[in-house]
């Protein structure tokens, strides 16, 4: 049976992508399958599909905190509610896609160290003196970083997934795919599972 591939669209935003982020490579590692980050920009997403973030609606906001908890809870990943939430990820999201297309080798590391501070030990990622720090932190270069994001082509690259995102029918972050079967949410890993088994 040929390797299959696991697509997870996702932005640093998002709480439950950090949660589907604490667990898909494992799940990856354990079906054999490879693991394959898309950057997009949710806001994006959001715009394009007529959707919004769950916390516009105070009801669903209060609810999904608590919910958000007990997932983490289940999946033994470390959670603390970013207290400057939300942050306007667009820099964050130009460097991830920078990075995969600039140094790729980089990206595991970029990721784990964003997610990490804007979901386990909360930063705020919207100061460009907070962010220089945590990239610092990273073994990251943060005037080079300001230079990767201002990049024509990494602009475009993150634009090309957002709207690829949006044309197989992404409405949110996270999504994963596997081949065409789409699944939306943290909460549908097992799922994910399953089309790799």
């Amino acid at each position: 049976m040929p390797n299959q591939t696991v697509e997870f669209f996702f932005d640093f935003g998002s709480p439950t992508a950090y949660l589907a982020h604490t667990q898909l490579p494992r799940i990856a590692r354990e079906a054999g399958a490879t693991l394959v980050y898309r950057p997009m920009l949710l806001g994006g997403v959001f715009k394009a599909t007529g959707n919004a973030s769950p916390v516009s609606v105070p009801a669903k906001g209060r609810w999904m905190n608590q919910d958000i908890a007990r997932w983490a809870r289940r999946h033994g990943a470390p959670f603390a509610f970013n207290p400057h939430f939300p942050i306007n990820t667009l820099t964050l999201m130009r460097g991830a896609a920078g990075l995969q297309l600039r140094q790729p080798e980089a990206f595991q590391r970029y990721a784990d160290a964003v997610f990490d501070a804007m979901w386990r030990s909360p930063r705020n990622l919207g100061d460009a003196a907070e962010l220089a720090a945590v990239l610092t932190a990273a073994g990251f270069d943060p005037e080079a970083f300001t230079a990767l994001v201002a990049d024509p082509e990494v602009k475009a690259a993150l634009v090309a997934n957002t709207e690829e995102a949006v044309a197989r029918g992404v409405f949110g972050a996270p999504t994963c795919f596997v081949g065409d079967q789409m699944f939306f949410g943290q909460d549908r890993l097992d799922f994910v599972r399953e089309a790799l088994g």
